[in-house]
C-alpha cells in the first residue's frame, strides 16, 4: 500500500511569513528602507550631475592661448601679447591704453585693413607677426587749434561781455585776413544739404587751409590741412557750435569740440552759412546741438 506524505502548508506558511510578520510589526524599518535607498539615489544623481557640470565646464571654458607679436604706431615698435582668440574690437581697447589713441580712432591693419570682429587666428597673425596701427591722438588732431594762455584770457574775457565770436580778439586774429581766395561761396538764408564733394577753402586757428568730408557710410568726419587728415568717428564729438561772421553773414565761425573742455574746440573760419544746418545733423543728428 502506497503512503503519501502530506505537505504542512500551515508550517510553510508560518516560515514564510515570519519576515513578513516582523516588518508588518515594524512599519518604521520599511520606512528607513525606503528612506536610505532615495537618499542613495539623490547622492548618486547629485555625483552625476557634479561630474556633468565638471564636464560641461572644462568643454565651455578651453584654456586661453595667447600669442606675442609686434605692433608698430608711428615709427615706434611695440611688444603686445594678446589672445590668439581675441576680437580686433577687444585689441583695440587693449591698445588705447598704450598709445593713448582712442579706439574709435584706430584702424588695424595686417595684409589689408582688419575688421573689428576678426580675431587674431582669423586673421593669420602668428608669432612675430607685424601688425600696423594707424590713427591720431585727440592731442595731435588739436595741436594746430590749442589756444594760448593769453588766447583763454581773451575769450574768458569775451564770454563774460558776451562779445561775438567774430569780434573777439583770439578770432580777428584770421579773420583780418580776409576772406580765403578759394572759398566756397557762402549763401544767406538758406539751407541745404552736405555737398557729394568735400567743404574746401576754410582755415583753420592757425590760419592753415582746411577742407571737412564727411564719410556718413562710416560715421567719421575727415578733417584734412595740407599736412595731414584726421578721421574722426562722429560719435566722438561732443558739439558744434556756430555764429555768423557779422560783416560777412553768409560765413560763419565754426568750433567742432573734440573734448570736454573749451580748450578743445576745433575752430574753422569762413564756412558757408547755407551748409551749417546739414553740419550740425550730419555730425550730432537734428535737434542735438547747440
Amino acid at each position: 500500500m502506497q503512503q503519501y506524505t502530506v505537505k504542512n502548508d500551515d508550517n510553510d506558511s508560518c516560515c514564510n511569513s515570519s519576515p513578513c510578520s516582523e516588518l508588518a510589526s515594524n512599519p518604521k524599518s520599511t520606512e528607513t528602507i525606503g528612506t536610505n535607498a532615495k537618499e542613495l539615489t539623490t547622492e548618486q544623481e547629485n555625483n552625476i550631475d557634479k561630474s556633468q557640470d565638471t564636464t560641461a565646464t572644462a568643454l565651455q571654458e578651453p584654456p586661453t592661448e595667447n600669442i606675442n607679436f609686434t605692433v608698430i604706431y608711428n615709427k615706434q615698435k611695440i611688444s603686445v601679447n594678446f589672445a590668439l582668440d581675441g576680437t580686433v574690437a577687444e585689441l583695440k581697447i587693449h591698445l588705447q591704453k598704450i598709445i593713448s589713441v582712442p579706439q574709435a580712432m584706430q584702424k588695424v591693419m595686417f595684409k589689408g585693413l582688419a575688421k573689428d570682429d576678426q580675431t587674431l587666428r582669423n586673421l593669420g597673425i602668428t608669432k612675430g607677426a607685424k601688425v600696423m596701427i594707424v590713427g591720431s591722438k585727440l592731442d595731435d588732431v588739436l595741436a594746430v587749434s590749442i589756444p594760448t594762455k593769453q588766447d583763454l584770457i581773451d575769450e574768458a574775457v569775451s564770454a563774460v561781455s558776451k562779445e561775438p565770436l567774430s569780434q573777439q580778439k583770439v578770432h580777428r586774429k584770421v579773420l583780418d585776413k580776409g576772406i580765403p581766395e578759394d572759398v566756397m561761396p557762402g549763401i544767406l538764408d538758406s539751407k541745404e544739404p552736405l555737398p557729394e564733394f568735400p567743404l574746401a577753402g576754410m582755415l583753420n586757428k592757425s590760419g592753415g587751409k582746411v577742407r571737412l568730408t564727411f564719410k556718413l557710410e562710416q560715421d567719421q568726419l575727415w578733417i584734412g590741412t595740407k599736412e595731414r587728415t584726421d578721421k574722426i568717428p562722429m560719435n566722438s564729438i561732443k558739439g558744434v557750435h556756430s555764429e555768423p561772421i557779422h560783416d560777412h553773414p553768409e560765413y560763419h565761425i565754426m568750433a567742432i569740440q573734440l573734448g570736454t573742455t573749451e580748450a578743445s574746440r576745433y575752430w574753422i573760419y569762413w564756412v558757408p552759412a547755407q551748409y551749417i544746418s546739414a553740419i550740425k545733423d550730419a555730425i550730432l543728428g537734428k535737434w542735438c546741438y547747440f
